[in-house]
């Protein structure tokens, strides 16, 4: 066969595609042939036959990823415990714990205790999906080991105990702290900011020497014989085996100075214990009002009592001088059958006692509590051995009035300028105004007719303005006297300063808008608030400002 034979094997090449084995055979037949022409025909049925069985396939593909798509079984989520090689890890799926096998294309690098891992239906991890941003949240209970934590969750429920992911192993945690875990219950992931139990309590102590409590001399001696002279002489103590005591109650009538007297106890206990050691050291002044640990929640309400006082012992090792200052204390300690939250302080009151059973003396945490109404305090808190010191806070005498009128009339602040030439100097104008103050407020004029007691004995006894005196009266008093001043000089765009007019105005009006009565039915209550012996009252009436005979008008 010559060269232009028909080669078929060149045709028919594996390589060739139909319409590429068409289009050679097309090739070789000569221009004016009919065979060419009806082959020509056909090639072109091919191409669109092709066409549409490429479009079809193209279909079918899609069809058939769609059909798998929506027929696959759903990957699982997990949560990574740990990896126990390079290939198998262990895994926590919906409460249940599995070992499973890593695809290669997943770095174990990336994967850290407490992140969701990808399942799929062979429980293979087939991908890393990080850590999750939500979750039950906890309050750890005990901390047990570097890498385990003890939790409690609200209301009643049982404790767990969890792991700590990789991104807690550094934190400093305590109990008390607030951890998110992951669905599953198993690891703790995060450590979530406080709601400051500790900071929501916490208050300023300001500078504030003794010398800076006025009127309240007897209840200062008290004190400070309780803290200081186991501070000054240890050895004495250590010699009669004389413990130290570790409760104060203050009680007395309201706006007498038990807060202050409480916050000067911090700021000057904890200056002797720095002198004592010479270690620097700072007061951790917890106030805690009583109606705020009460909840409706069974269980809370201990729970934040124990809160306190764990967050307490954790000031004091961080070298803090923790103090426990409770005011309004019988709304939280009152005798157990006294109060209409009885089934509150029924389990309150003894989990108080227990953690203050826990407290060894002063150096460790300081426990004062105010009341104006100590009678309701639950007598189990207040027996020796947990409050051991009782100091009745009085109401000033005319010295201690003077002592708090001198803190408060500062030579610091300006003064009438006409009236300090007079006396002959600040001090000296200072000294005067409150000389006719005191005897403004405490003599028995008319004026100051403020109740009517009546005794068993028939007798009547009347007490007046000076009976009721209180060191919150005295400081308002100064107040409106500044007011006083101060619209005084914006009035008349000169330099004015605080007047004998100024004091005697606000003392009348203080008295005056303190005519707010009790019902005269109550007598317990004014007892309390008159801080009067109850034993022979029988009625507690009140002066109403028209039968005294008038009473000044000014009200600033």
């Amino acid at each position: 066969m010559d060269d232009d034979a028909f080669d078929l094997n060149a045709l028919t090449g594996d390589h060739l595609t139909p319409l590429d084995r068409l289009d050679r055979v097309i090739a070789t037949l000569p221009p004016g042939d009919v065979v060419r022409g009806e082959l020509l025909d056909l090639r072109i049925e091919f191409a669109e036959q092709e066409d549409m069985v490429g479009e079809a396939r193209q279909t079918i593909e899609k069809m058939d990823a769609i059909i798998k798509k929506v027929t696959s079984p759903a990957n699982r989520i997990g949560t990574f415990l740990s990896a126990a090689n390079r290939e198998t890890a262990q895994i926590v799926v919906g409460g249940a714990d599995y070992y499973c096998n890593i695809d290669p294309r997943v770095s174990m690098d990336a994967l850290r205790r407490g992140t969701r891992v990808l399942v799929n239906e062979a429980y293979v991890i087939v991908g890393d999906l990080g850590f999750d941003k939500s979750g039950p949240v906890v309050k750890i209970a005990e901390l047990l080991g570097p890498d385990r934590l003890r939790v409690g969750t609200e209301h009643g429920m049982q404790s767990l105990v969890l792991q700590r992911g990789d991104l807690l192993m550094k934190e400093k945690l305590k109990a008390g702290d607030e951890v998110r875990t992951d669905p599953n219950y198993k690891v703790a992931i995060e450590v979530l900011a406080r709601p400051h139990a500790d900071e929501y309590y916490l208050d300023t102590v300001p500078v504030l020497p003794w010398e800076k409590v006025g009127g309240q001399q007897e209840a200062l001696a008290a004190i400070r014989d309780a803290i200081e002279l186991p501070l000054l002489h240890p050895d004495l103590f250590r010699r009669f085996q004389h413990s130290t005591p570790k409760g104060f109650l203050l009680h007395g009538p309201p706006g007498c100075g038990k807060t202050l007297i409480g916050k000067a106890t911090a700021y000057n206990l904890t200056q002797q214990l720095q002198q004592q050691t010479g270690t620097e050291m700072r007061e951790y002044f917890m106030h805690i009002k009583g109606p705020e640990i009460l909840n409706m929640w069974v269980g809370e309400s201990e729970r934040m009592v124990r809160e306190i006082f764990a967050t307490a012992r954790e000031k004091r090792k961080e070298g803090f001088l923790p103090f426990l200052f409770i005011d309004e204390a019988e709304s939280i300690l009152g005798t157990r059958r006294a109060s209409r939250h009885s089934n509150i302080l029924s389990t309150l009151v003894p989990m108080f006692c227990t953690e203050m059973d826990g407290i060894e003396s002063l150096a460790e945490v300081v426990i004062i509590l105010a009341s104006n109404r100590a009678d309701l305090i639950d007598p189990a808190i207040l027996r020796p051995g947990r409050i051991d010191r009782k100091i009745k806070v009085h109401r000033p005498t005319k010295d201690g009035a003077r002592e708090i009128y001198r803190i408060y009339l500062a030579e610091s602040l300006p003064y009438d300028p006409a009236l300090v030439r007079e006396a002959g100097g600040v001090p000296a104008a200072i000294a005067q105004c409150i000389d006719k103050l005191i005897d403004l407020q405490f003599s028995h004029r008319d004026e100051n007719r403020f109740l009517s007691i009546t005794l068993r004995s028939g007798k009547k006894d009347t007490l007046y303005r000076g009976d009721l005196v209180s060191g919150a009266i005295i400081a308002s008093i100064v107040e409106r006297a500044k007011a006083l001043a101060i619209k005084r000089a914006i009035a008349s765009a000169q330099e004015e300063g605080i007047s004998m007019d100024d004091l005697r105005a606000s003392l009348d009006a203080e008295y005056l808008e303190n005519d707010i009565f009790p019902p005269d039915d109550l007598t317990e209550d004014w007892l309390q608030l008159i801080d009067h012996d109850p034993e022979n009252v029988v009625k507690v009436t009140p002066v109403r400002a028209s039968s005294r005979g008038g009473a000044p008008s000014a009200v600033v």
